[in-house]
Protein backbone atom coordinates (compact mmCIF):
# COMPACT_ATOMS: atom_id res chain seq x y z
CA UNK A 1 0.00 0.00 0.00
CA UNK A 2 1.61 3.61 -1.37
CA UNK A 3 1.73 6.14 1.67
CA UNK A 4 -0.05 9.09 0.66
CA UNK A 5 2.25 12.16 1.10
CA UNK A 6 0.55 15.30 2.12
CA UNK A 7 -0.01 17.96 -0.51
CA UNK A 8 3.15 20.07 -1.02
CA UNK A 9 2.11 23.98 -1.23
CA UNK A 10 2.76 25.99 -3.69
CA UNK A 11 6.35 27.16 -4.27
CA UNK A 12 6.78 30.62 -2.15
CA UNK A 13 9.27 31.62 -4.97
CA UNK A 14 5.88 32.10 -7.13
CA UNK A 15 3.70 33.80 -4.25
CA UNK A 16 3.93 37.32 -2.84
CA UNK A 17 5.19 37.31 -0.04
CA UNK A 18 3.16 38.31 3.20
CA UNK A 19 3.49 42.01 4.72
CA UNK A 20 5.48 42.01 7.36
CA UNK A 21 5.12 43.47 10.65
CA UNK A 22 6.53 47.47 11.00
CA UNK A 23 9.37 47.32 13.14
CA UNK A 24 9.59 49.66 16.13
CA UNK A 25 12.79 51.57 15.40
CA UNK A 26 12.59 51.94 11.90
CA UNK A 27 9.41 52.01 10.19
CA UNK A 28 9.24 50.49 6.42
CA UNK A 29 8.29 52.50 3.84
CA UNK A 30 4.52 51.56 2.27
CA UNK A 31 4.92 49.11 -0.17
CA UNK A 32 3.39 47.97 -3.07
CA UNK A 33 -0.48 47.06 -3.14
CA UNK A 34 0.13 43.00 -2.54
CA UNK A 35 -2.90 40.08 -3.68
CA UNK A 36 -3.01 37.97 -0.79
CA UNK A 37 -1.77 34.74 -0.70
CA UNK A 38 -4.04 31.60 -2.07
CA UNK A 39 -5.72 28.95 0.63
CA UNK A 40 -4.18 25.89 0.21
CA UNK A 41 -6.06 23.09 -1.16
CA UNK A 42 -8.86 21.46 0.80
CA UNK A 43 -8.56 17.86 -0.75
CA UNK A 44 -6.48 16.56 2.73
CA UNK A 45 -5.94 18.16 5.98
CA UNK A 46 -1.88 19.13 6.42
CA UNK A 47 -0.43 17.34 9.33
CA UNK A 48 0.56 20.20 12.07
CA UNK A 49 4.58 19.14 10.76
CA UNK A 50 3.96 19.80 7.24
CA UNK A 51 3.61 23.69 7.09
CA UNK A 52 3.46 26.59 10.34
CA UNK A 53 0.23 28.18 10.39
CA UNK A 54 0.45 31.65 9.45
CA UNK A 55 -0.06 33.45 12.86
CA UNK A 56 -1.69 37.26 12.11
CA UNK A 57 1.32 39.74 13.15
CA UNK A 58 -0.05 42.51 15.93
CA UNK A 59 -0.55 46.10 14.72
CA UNK A 60 2.01 48.36 16.22
CA UNK A 61 1.56 51.58 16.60
CA UNK A 62 4.23 53.61 14.83
CA UNK A 63 4.41 57.35 16.41
CA UNK A 64 4.31 59.36 13.19
CA UNK A 65 7.10 62.62 12.65
CA UNK A 66 3.96 64.64 11.86
CA UNK A 67 2.04 64.03 14.98
CA UNK A 68 3.70 66.34 17.83
CA UNK A 69 3.93 64.55 21.21
CA UNK A 70 1.82 65.63 24.48
CA UNK A 71 2.13 68.58 25.61
CA UNK A 72 1.71 69.84 29.21
CA UNK A 73 -1.36 71.97 29.68
CA UNK A 74 -0.70 75.17 29.19
CA UNK A 75 0.52 77.34 32.63
CA UNK A 76 -2.18 80.23 33.95
CA UNK A 77 -0.23 83.58 32.01
CA UNK A 78 -0.75 81.60 28.40
CA UNK A 79 -4.82 80.78 29.31
CA UNK A 80 -4.56 84.40 30.89
CA UNK A 81 -3.73 85.71 27.31
CA UNK A 82 -5.95 82.98 25.31
CA UNK A 83 -8.80 84.58 27.29
CA UNK A 84 -8.34 88.02 26.69
CA UNK A 85 -7.65 87.18 23.16
CA UNK A 86 -11.40 85.45 23.17
CA UNK A 87 -12.79 88.47 24.92
CA UNK A 88 -12.09 91.12 22.30
CA UNK A 89 -12.02 88.93 19.09
CA UNK A 90 -14.25 90.18 16.50
CA UNK A 91 -15.40 88.65 13.91
CA UNK A 92 -16.62 91.24 10.95
CA UNK A 93 -14.90 94.29 9.23
CA UNK A 94 -18.10 96.78 10.47
CA UNK A 95 -16.65 95.84 14.04
CA UNK A 96 -13.40 97.25 13.31
CA UNK A 97 -14.55 100.31 11.17
CA UNK A 98 -17.25 101.38 14.30
CA UNK A 99 -14.57 100.69 16.95
CA UNK A 100 -11.81 102.52 15.55
CA UNK A 101 -13.48 105.58 14.51
CA UNK A 102 -14.74 105.95 17.89
CA UNK A 103 -11.81 105.41 19.48
CA UNK A 104 -9.93 107.94 17.01
CA UNK A 105 -12.85 110.91 17.74
CA UNK A 106 -12.25 109.88 21.30
CA UNK A 107 -8.40 110.47 21.09
CA UNK A 108 -9.02 113.58 18.55
CA UNK A 109 -11.75 114.48 22.23
CA UNK A 110 -9.22 114.31 24.47
CA UNK A 111 -6.68 116.25 22.54
CA UNK A 112 -8.78 119.20 22.19
CA UNK A 113 -10.18 119.32 25.53
CA UNK A 114 -6.57 119.90 26.36
CA UNK A 115 -6.30 123.11 23.89
CA UNK A 116 -9.59 124.44 24.69
CA UNK A 117 -9.67 123.83 28.43
CA UNK A 118 -6.23 124.78 29.41
CA UNK A 119 -6.27 128.42 30.19
CA UNK A 120 -9.87 128.23 32.37
CA UNK A 121 -8.24 125.25 34.42
CA UNK A 122 -5.09 127.44 34.95
CA UNK A 123 -7.04 129.95 36.56
CA UNK A 124 -10.00 127.64 38.25
CA UNK A 125 -7.60 124.55 39.32
CA UNK A 126 -4.60 126.34 41.39
CA UNK A 127 -2.34 126.95 38.48
CA UNK A 128 -3.05 123.43 37.21
CA UNK A 129 -3.29 123.22 33.18
CA UNK A 130 -4.32 119.51 33.10
CA UNK A 131 -7.04 119.36 35.78
CA UNK A 132 -9.97 119.40 32.66
CA UNK A 133 -8.08 116.92 30.66
CA UNK A 134 -7.18 114.88 33.58
CA UNK A 135 -11.14 114.74 34.10
CA UNK A 136 -12.09 113.97 30.74
CA UNK A 137 -9.24 111.24 29.84
CA UNK A 138 -10.59 109.39 33.14
CA UNK A 139 -14.21 109.09 31.96
CA UNK A 140 -12.24 107.91 28.90
CA UNK A 141 -10.46 105.53 30.52
CA UNK A 142 -13.61 103.99 31.98
CA UNK A 143 -15.97 104.76 29.02
CA UNK A 144 -13.77 102.52 26.59
CA UNK A 145 -13.81 99.17 28.73
CA UNK A 146 -17.09 99.61 29.40
CA UNK A 147 -17.70 99.92 25.90
CA UNK A 148 -15.62 97.20 24.78
CA UNK A 149 -17.51 94.67 27.80
CA UNK A 150 -20.79 95.76 26.60
CA UNK A 151 -20.55 94.79 23.18
CA UNK A 152 -19.60 90.65 24.61
CA UNK A 153 -23.56 90.93 26.09
CA UNK A 154 -25.55 88.82 24.05
CA UNK A 155 -28.56 89.87 22.33
CA UNK A 156 -31.09 88.24 24.80
CA UNK A 157 -29.86 90.08 27.17
CA UNK A 158 -31.08 93.38 25.66
CA UNK A 159 -34.10 92.38 25.05
CA UNK A 160 -34.88 90.71 28.49
CA UNK A 161 -34.08 93.66 30.60
CA UNK A 162 -35.01 96.35 28.25
CA UNK A 163 -38.45 97.78 30.60
CA UNK A 164 -35.89 97.83 33.70
CA UNK A 165 -32.77 99.69 32.32
CA UNK A 166 -35.71 102.44 30.92
CA UNK A 167 -37.55 102.48 34.55
CA UNK A 168 -33.98 102.80 36.21
CA UNK A 169 -32.84 105.84 34.06
CA UNK A 170 -36.48 107.44 34.43
CA UNK A 171 -35.84 107.53 37.77
CA UNK A 172 -32.45 109.02 38.21
CA UNK A 173 -33.65 111.57 36.08
CA UNK A 174 -36.52 112.00 38.55
CA UNK A 175 -33.54 112.81 41.15
CA UNK A 176 -32.75 116.16 39.12
CA UNK A 177 -35.90 117.73 41.40
CA UNK A 178 -34.80 116.34 44.44
CA UNK A 179 -33.53 119.10 47.00
CA UNK A 180 -29.70 118.69 47.48
CA UNK A 181 -29.48 116.07 44.88
CA UNK A 182 -30.58 117.99 42.07
CA UNK A 183 -28.88 120.87 40.94
CA UNK A 184 -28.83 123.29 37.60
CA UNK A 185 -26.45 125.30 35.10
CA UNK A 186 -26.91 127.40 32.51
CA UNK A 187 -30.71 127.53 32.91
CA UNK A 188 -31.05 123.81 32.86
CA UNK A 189 -31.91 121.89 35.94
CA UNK A 190 -30.27 118.87 34.81
CA UNK A 191 -27.58 117.43 37.41
CA UNK A 192 -27.26 115.23 40.12
CA UNK A 193 -24.79 115.08 42.47
CA UNK A 194 -24.49 112.16 44.95
CA UNK A 195 -21.51 111.59 47.31
CA UNK A 196 -19.24 114.05 45.51
CA UNK A 197 -20.25 112.38 42.07
CA UNK A 198 -21.97 114.27 39.67
CA UNK A 199 -23.58 113.21 36.26
CA UNK A 200 -26.22 114.30 34.02
CA UNK A 201 -29.00 111.25 34.05
CA UNK A 202 -31.01 112.46 30.70
CA UNK A 203 -27.70 110.69 28.80
CA UNK A 204 -28.50 107.37 30.26
CA UNK A 205 -31.74 107.87 29.47
CA UNK A 206 -31.25 108.18 25.75
CA UNK A 207 -29.86 104.43 25.67
CA UNK A 208 -32.54 103.10 27.67
CA UNK A 209 -34.76 105.28 25.43
CA UNK A 210 -33.31 103.00 22.57
CA UNK A 211 -33.40 99.68 24.14
CA UNK A 212 -36.69 100.15 24.76
CA UNK A 213 -37.70 101.39 21.45
CA UNK A 214 -35.95 98.84 19.55
CA UNK A 215 -37.75 96.27 22.18
CA UNK A 216 -41.23 97.08 22.03
CA UNK A 217 -41.12 97.37 17.73
CA UNK A 218 -39.41 94.11 17.67
CA UNK A 219 -42.12 92.52 19.68
CA UNK A 220 -44.89 94.29 17.28
CA UNK A 221 -42.93 94.00 14.19
CA UNK A 222 -46.64 92.76 12.77
CA UNK A 223 -48.96 95.24 14.05
CA UNK A 224 -47.12 97.95 12.81
CA UNK A 225 -49.65 98.49 9.90
CA UNK A 226 -52.17 99.60 12.62
CA UNK A 227 -51.35 102.96 13.76
CA UNK A 228 -52.70 102.21 17.82
CA UNK A 229 -50.13 99.53 17.73
CA UNK A 230 -47.66 102.25 16.87
CA UNK A 231 -49.21 104.75 19.13
CA UNK A 232 -49.54 102.62 22.58
CA UNK A 233 -46.66 102.11 24.39
CA UNK A 234 -44.09 104.48 22.78
CA UNK A 235 -46.40 107.72 22.54
CA UNK A 236 -47.03 107.81 26.51
CA UNK A 237 -44.10 105.76 27.93
CA UNK A 238 -42.02 107.82 25.53
CA UNK A 239 -43.61 111.07 26.12
CA UNK A 240 -43.09 110.90 30.15
CA UNK A 241 -39.32 109.81 29.54
CA UNK A 242 -39.06 113.02 27.36
CA UNK A 243 -41.01 115.47 29.81
CA UNK A 244 -38.96 114.71 32.71
CA UNK A 245 -35.87 116.09 30.59
CA UNK A 246 -38.37 119.14 29.64
CA UNK A 247 -39.33 119.66 32.86
CA UNK A 248 -35.79 120.67 33.60
CA UNK A 249 -35.42 122.88 30.97
CA UNK A 250 -33.11 121.21 28.84
CA UNK A 251 -34.55 122.19 25.14
CA UNK A 252 -31.45 120.70 23.41
CA UNK A 253 -31.65 117.42 24.75
CA UNK A 254 -35.60 116.59 24.51
CA UNK A 255 -34.75 117.34 20.53
CA UNK A 256 -32.52 114.87 20.61
CA UNK A 257 -34.49 112.18 22.18
CA UNK A 258 -37.32 112.67 20.14
CA UNK A 259 -35.32 112.40 17.03
CA UNK A 260 -34.19 108.94 18.14
CA UNK A 261 -38.14 108.11 18.30
CA UNK A 262 -39.13 109.25 14.85
CA UNK A 263 -35.81 107.58 13.31
CA UNK A 264 -36.65 104.26 15.42
CA UNK A 265 -39.73 104.02 13.98
CA UNK A 266 -39.20 104.99 10.73
CA UNK A 267 -36.41 102.42 10.18
CA UNK A 268 -39.27 99.96 12.23
CA UNK A 269 -41.31 100.39 9.20
CA UNK A 270 -43.96 102.35 10.22
CA UNK A 271 -45.56 104.09 7.48
CA UNK A 272 -45.07 107.97 6.90
CA UNK A 273 -48.45 109.10 7.31
CA UNK A 274 -48.70 107.62 10.87
CA UNK A 275 -45.62 109.87 11.53
CA UNK A 276 -46.98 113.28 10.03
CA UNK A 277 -49.23 114.80 12.04
CA UNK A 278 -47.40 113.59 15.83
CA UNK A 279 -44.33 115.28 14.04
CA UNK A 280 -46.15 118.36 13.40
CA UNK A 281 -47.80 118.02 16.97
CA UNK A 282 -44.78 117.79 18.55
CA UNK A 283 -43.43 120.46 16.67
CA UNK A 284 -45.65 123.10 17.44
CA UNK A 285 -45.54 122.14 20.70
CA UNK A 286 -41.53 122.75 20.79
CA UNK A 287 -42.04 126.20 19.56
CA UNK A 288 -44.66 126.89 22.33
CA UNK A 289 -42.17 125.94 24.52
CA UNK A 290 -38.89 127.42 23.89
CA UNK A 291 -41.44 130.62 23.39
CA UNK A 292 -42.53 130.42 26.63
CA UNK A 293 -39.70 132.58 28.48
CA UNK A 294 -36.29 132.14 30.40
CA UNK A 295 -33.26 132.27 28.61
CA UNK A 296 -34.52 130.20 26.13
CA UNK A 297 -37.03 132.74 24.30
CA UNK A 298 -34.08 135.30 24.97
CA UNK A 299 -31.53 133.59 22.59
CA UNK A 300 -34.18 132.56 20.23
CA UNK A 301 -35.05 135.78 19.86
CA UNK A 302 -31.14 136.73 19.53
CA UNK A 303 -30.73 134.65 16.99
CA UNK A 304 -33.50 135.74 15.10
CA UNK A 305 -32.14 138.91 15.52
CA UNK A 306 -28.76 137.96 13.99
CA UNK A 307 -27.71 139.64 16.82
CA UNK A 308 -27.72 143.23 15.37
CA UNK A 309 -29.67 144.78 18.86
CA UNK A 310 -27.57 146.04 21.53
CA UNK A 311 -29.82 144.93 24.15
CA UNK A 312 -28.94 141.37 23.19
CA UNK A 313 -25.50 141.74 23.78
CA UNK A 314 -25.30 139.27 26.63
CA UNK A 315 -27.36 136.21 24.47
CA UNK A 316 -25.13 136.91 21.75
CA UNK A 317 -21.62 136.84 23.53
CA UNK A 318 -21.51 133.13 22.67
CA UNK A 319 -21.87 132.79 19.14
CA UNK A 320 -20.54 135.67 17.95
CA UNK A 321 -17.10 134.94 19.69
CA UNK A 322 -17.80 131.29 18.18
CA UNK A 323 -18.01 133.07 14.69
CA UNK A 324 -15.22 134.95 15.59
CA UNK A 325 -13.09 131.98 16.47
CA UNK A 326 -13.62 130.07 13.62
CA UNK A 327 -13.17 133.20 11.05
CA UNK A 328 -9.46 133.66 12.58
CA UNK A 329 -8.78 130.01 12.04
CA UNK A 330 -9.29 130.40 8.05
CA UNK A 331 -7.93 127.37 5.71
CA UNK A 332 -5.23 126.22 7.90
CA UNK A 333 -5.68 127.58 11.08
CA UNK A 334 -3.43 129.48 14.09
CA UNK A 335 -2.12 126.02 15.13
CA UNK A 336 -2.75 123.37 17.96
CA UNK A 337 -2.97 125.28 21.25
CA UNK A 338 -2.65 129.00 20.09
CA UNK A 339 -6.34 129.75 20.04
CA UNK A 340 -6.89 133.36 21.51
CA UNK A 341 -10.91 132.56 21.78
CA UNK A 342 -10.10 130.24 24.67
CA UNK A 343 -8.27 132.80 27.18
CA UNK A 344 -11.74 133.69 28.83
CA UNK A 345 -13.52 134.99 25.31
CA UNK A 346 -15.79 132.14 24.35
CA UNK A 347 -18.04 130.44 27.37
CA UNK A 348 -17.61 126.58 27.03
CA UNK A 349 -15.11 126.30 24.45
CA UNK A 350 -14.25 122.63 25.76
CA UNK A 351 -17.59 121.36 25.90
CA UNK A 352 -20.32 122.78 23.57
CA UNK A 353 -18.39 125.22 21.47
CA UNK A 354 -15.42 123.64 21.17
CA UNK A 355 -16.04 122.78 17.40
CA UNK A 356 -15.32 126.81 17.16
CA UNK A 357 -11.65 126.02 18.73
CA UNK A 358 -11.11 123.42 16.61
CA UNK A 359 -11.84 125.50 13.36
CA UNK A 360 -9.83 128.89 14.65
CA UNK A 361 -6.68 126.20 15.25
CA UNK A 362 -7.05 123.24 12.85
CA UNK A 363 -8.88 125.71 10.21
CA UNK A 364 -11.47 124.64 8.03
CA UNK A 365 -8.96 121.56 7.53
CA UNK A 366 -9.81 120.48 10.28
CA UNK A 367 -13.60 121.18 10.72
CA UNK A 368 -13.90 119.54 7.57
CA UNK A 369 -11.87 115.68 9.05
CA UNK A 370 -14.22 116.04 12.13
CA UNK A 371 -17.19 116.05 10.08
CA UNK A 372 -15.63 113.39 7.45
CA UNK A 373 -15.45 111.06 10.58
CA UNK A 374 -18.91 111.91 11.67
CA UNK A 375 -19.75 110.87 8.41
CA UNK A 376 -17.71 107.20 8.31
CA UNK A 377 -19.15 106.91 11.81
CA UNK A 378 -22.69 107.28 10.25
CA UNK A 379 -21.42 104.95 7.31
CA UNK A 380 -20.64 102.29 9.69
CA UNK A 381 -23.71 102.04 11.62
CA UNK A 382 -25.61 101.43 8.02
CA UNK A 383 -23.76 98.63 7.25
CA UNK A 384 -24.00 97.18 10.58
CA UNK A 385 -27.97 97.89 10.21
CA UNK A 386 -28.09 96.29 6.42
CA UNK A 387 -25.84 93.13 8.00
CA UNK A 388 -28.32 92.05 10.07
CA UNK A 389 -31.75 90.49 9.82
CA UNK A 390 -32.92 90.49 13.71
CA UNK A 391 -35.26 93.75 13.51
CA UNK A 392 -34.27 94.62 17.16
CA UNK A 393 -30.76 95.17 16.31
CA UNK A 394 -31.47 97.25 13.55
CA UNK A 395 -33.95 99.51 15.12
CA UNK A 396 -31.31 99.92 18.17
CA UNK A 397 -28.53 100.24 15.73
CA UNK A 398 -30.60 102.94 14.05
CA UNK A 399 -31.73 104.76 16.92
CA UNK A 400 -27.96 105.05 18.00
CA UNK A 401 -27.11 106.75 14.46
CA UNK A 402 -29.88 109.04 14.43
CA UNK A 403 -28.63 109.97 18.43
CA UNK A 404 -25.03 110.52 17.65
CA UNK A 405 -25.23 111.86 13.77
CA UNK A 406 -28.03 113.93 15.07
CA UNK A 407 -26.64 115.51 18.17
CA UNK A 408 -23.32 116.16 16.04
CA UNK A 409 -25.37 118.42 13.18
CA UNK A 410 -27.05 120.37 15.61
CA UNK A 411 -24.04 121.34 17.84
CA UNK A 412 -22.21 122.08 14.62
CA UNK A 413 -25.03 123.78 13.47
CA UNK A 414 -25.46 126.25 16.51
CA UNK A 415 -21.55 127.01 16.37
CA UNK A 416 -22.30 127.61 12.77
CA UNK A 417 -25.56 130.21 13.98
CA UNK A 418 -27.42 128.34 11.96
CA UNK A 419 -29.64 127.60 15.26
CA UNK A 420 -30.04 129.07 18.22
CA UNK A 421 -27.77 128.15 21.49
CA UNK A 422 -29.54 125.13 22.48
CA UNK A 423 -26.71 123.76 25.07
CA UNK A 424 -25.52 120.42 23.12
CA UNK A 425 -22.43 119.15 23.19
CA UNK A 426 -20.53 117.30 20.27
CA UNK A 427 -20.63 113.64 20.50
CA UNK A 428 -17.62 111.81 21.58
CA UNK A 429 -15.21 115.33 21.69
CA UNK A 430 -16.91 117.45 23.58
CA UNK A 431 -15.98 117.52 27.70
CA UNK A 432 -18.36 115.90 29.73
CA UNK A 433 -18.02 112.32 31.53
CA UNK A 434 -22.00 111.36 31.58
CA UNK A 435 -22.43 111.96 27.61
CA UNK A 436 -18.94 110.59 26.83
CA UNK A 437 -19.64 107.24 28.63
CA UNK A 438 -23.10 107.53 28.10
CA UNK A 439 -22.14 107.33 23.76
CA UNK A 440 -19.80 104.61 24.60
CA UNK A 441 -21.52 102.29 26.08
CA UNK A 442 -24.42 102.95 23.33
CA UNK A 443 -21.67 102.40 20.77
CA UNK A 444 -20.78 99.46 22.79
CA UNK A 445 -24.57 98.02 22.08
CA UNK A 446 -24.09 98.76 18.38
CA UNK A 447 -20.65 96.77 18.36
CA UNK A 448 -22.43 93.45 19.86
CA UNK A 449 -24.27 93.54 16.92
CA UNK A 450 -21.25 93.88 14.55
CA UNK A 451 -19.41 90.51 15.76
CA UNK A 452 -21.04 88.38 13.64
CA UNK A 453 -24.55 88.71 11.32
CA UNK A 454 -27.45 88.69 13.82
CA UNK A 455 -30.28 86.53 13.50
CA UNK A 456 -33.53 86.58 15.78
CA UNK A 457 -32.60 84.43 18.55
CA UNK A 458 -36.16 83.26 19.16
CA UNK A 459 -36.00 84.77 22.44
CA UNK A 460 -39.75 84.45 23.59
CA UNK A 461 -41.32 87.16 26.27
CA UNK A 462 -41.94 86.04 30.03
CA UNK A 463 -43.80 88.51 31.22
CA UNK A 464 -47.66 88.48 31.21
CA UNK A 465 -47.64 91.36 29.00
CA UNK A 466 -44.97 90.43 26.54
CA UNK A 467 -47.02 86.97 26.25
CA UNK A 468 -50.61 88.82 25.19
CA UNK A 469 -48.39 90.98 22.94
CA UNK A 470 -47.29 87.96 21.18
CA UNK A 471 -50.45 86.60 21.14
CA UNK A 472 -52.08 88.98 19.66
CA UNK A 473 -49.25 89.17 16.77
CA UNK A 474 -49.75 85.77 16.84
CA UNK A 475 -53.64 86.11 16.07
CA UNK A 476 -52.91 88.97 13.27
CA UNK A 477 -50.64 86.26 11.70
CA UNK A 478 -53.43 83.79 11.13
CA UNK A 479 -56.23 86.06 9.47
CA UNK A 480 -53.79 87.20 7.28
Amino acid sequence: MATMKPPVPPARASQPRAPLPPRRATPRPPEPTRVPEPAAPSTAAAPPTAAAPTRKAPRVSVPSASVAPERAEPTKPVAAVVAVRRIFAAETGNYFLLLGTTLFLVAFGLVMVLSSSSIESYLQNDSDFFAAFSKQGLYALIGVPAMLLVSRLPLAFWKKWAWLFLIVAMGLQLLVFVPGIGWGYGGNTNWIRIAGISGQPSELVKTALIIWTAWVLWTKASLLNDWRHVLLPIAPVGGLAIGFVLLGGDLGTAIVMLSIVFGALFFAGVKIRFLVLPAIAVAAFGIIFALAGGSRSERISAWLGGCADVDTIDACWQPVHGTWALAAGGVFGVGLGNSKAKWSWLPEADNDYIFAIIGEELGLIGAIVVLALFIVLAFSFIRIIRSTDDQFSRIATSGVMIWIIAQALINIAVVLGLLPVLGVPLPLISAGGSALISTLIAIGLVLSFARKPVVDDGFTPQTPAQQSRLAASERARSHR
